[in-house]
């Protein structure tokens, strides 16, 4: 995608061919800056920091996090010691361990002495790939809002969407947002409800951020708007991104989204899930029970940051002295309020027969049901 005319994806290796640049999603909307990342706990702590977020973008991070780890050190011991240290740094999105898993499988294939060339080149494999995947999201999705488009002729498209699964949660292109983008450049008229969602606004400051460079028409509104709005019939799809979705369809995403499924299922409005395969977890089954929920620290409740009139950027405390805070980072929608699932392979139903009709392949040989 495109900010102020020049590409970007949101992680790239550097002129030096070996560290690595970000976007430091922190600073925006107010400043863009990129950071170099130039050893794992670089990686990590732009991880754990939020630098970098977004399932697929972790992913990615992780794994030129575990390239750098090998230029200084290739043995076996360096390589698990790094795996385990990136692997703790944010435990709710799949997309971690999966990319994790990729590298070391990639390096254990060859010799010591070309562990870091082998690195490099399954990191980059795995950074075309996610662009590739939520391009084939986007196209996928981009059917669904032709749909509405042709069942309401000359009248806007309108979508509800949270938090931030565009091209900044990913490589490039997004999940959520993918089909979004697509829609506007196909000239469907089509806008966008931002949800704020707080407590970090990632929707407020990088889903607006993007949409607006775009030119993707949208509108901010609190998070408790979005239940008002479809009751009165101003939203015709929501879309949102996921970080780790189980075999049965279950879907974890940034807390306040499983208010909004509860909110369209309600009203008769399609909530759609936008996702990689990456993002599926086939080892889960219940997702309310078994997914671990990150809990961060109160501070991103207490305090909030923003730019004030005479362009300073500050941070305030916005709560009582001396109120406790909590800070649940994501929560579990049902498979039951999902209208669909949307992947790189096409939409199915949330289930797990939905989710086994586009990846038979991870059918058990001995599974007839």
């Amino acid at each position: 995608m495109k900010i102020d005319g020049t590409h970007y994806r949101t992680i790239w290796v550097a002129d030096d061919g070996w560290s690595v640049e970000i976007i430091d999603q922190t600073k925006l909307p107010h400043e863009f800056a990129t950071v170099s990342l130039q050893s794992a706990d670089d990686a990590a702590r732009a991880i754990r920091d939020m630098l970098v977020r977004g399932a697929p973008l972790i992913g990615a991070t992780a794994a030129y996090g575990l390239c750098m780890a090998l230029r200084e050190d290739a043995s076996d011991e360096n390589l698990d010691r790094t795996y385990d240290m990136l692997l703790a740094t944010r435990p709710t999105a799949v997309n971690l361990k999966w990319s994790l898993d990729a590298m070391r499988d990639a390096v254990r294939k060859v010799g010591h002495n070309a562990r870091v060339e082998a690195a490099y080149a399954e990191a980059a494999r795995l950074c075309d790939e996610d662009v590739e995947t939520c391009r084939r999201i986007g196209e996928n999705g981009l059917r669904i809002v032709r749909g509405l488009a042709e069942a309401k002729p000359g009248q806007t498209v309108n979508i509800l969407t949270h938090c931030n699964a565009g091209w900044l949660a990913c490589v490039d292109w997004g999940t959520a947002l993918a089909p979004i983008y697509m829609a506007h450049d196909a000239g469907l008229p089509v806008h966008v409800w931002v949800d704020e969602t707080r407590p970090r606004n990632q929707g407020a400051s990088l889903t607006a951020f993007e949409l607006g460079r775009h030119g993707v028409p949208h509108t901010i509104v609190p998070d408790n708007a979005g239940g008002h709005l479809m009751q009165h019939g101003k939203i015709d799809m929501c879309i949102v991104g996921t970080d780790r979705t189980t075999s049965t369809g279950d879907v974890a995403n940034k807390i306040g989204t499983y208010l909004k499924a509860l909110a369209a299922e309600a009203n008769n409005v399609p909530f759609y899930v936008a996702l990689p395969h990456t993002t599926i977890d086939w080892t889960m089954k219940d997702g309310v029970r078994e997914i671990e929920i990150e809990e961060r620290s109160p501070r991103e409740v207490t305090h909030m940051t923003g730019r004030t009139e005479k362009g300073e950027v500050v941070t305030v405390e916005i709560s009582a002295p001396g109120s406790a805070a909590a800070n649940y980072g994501f929560d579990v929608t049902p498979a039951r309020y999902v209208t669909g699932l949307i992947t790189e392979r096409g939409v199915c139903p949330a289930s797990r027969e939905g989710l086994l009709s586009l990846y038979p392949e991870k059918k058990p040989e001995n599974d007839n049901g």
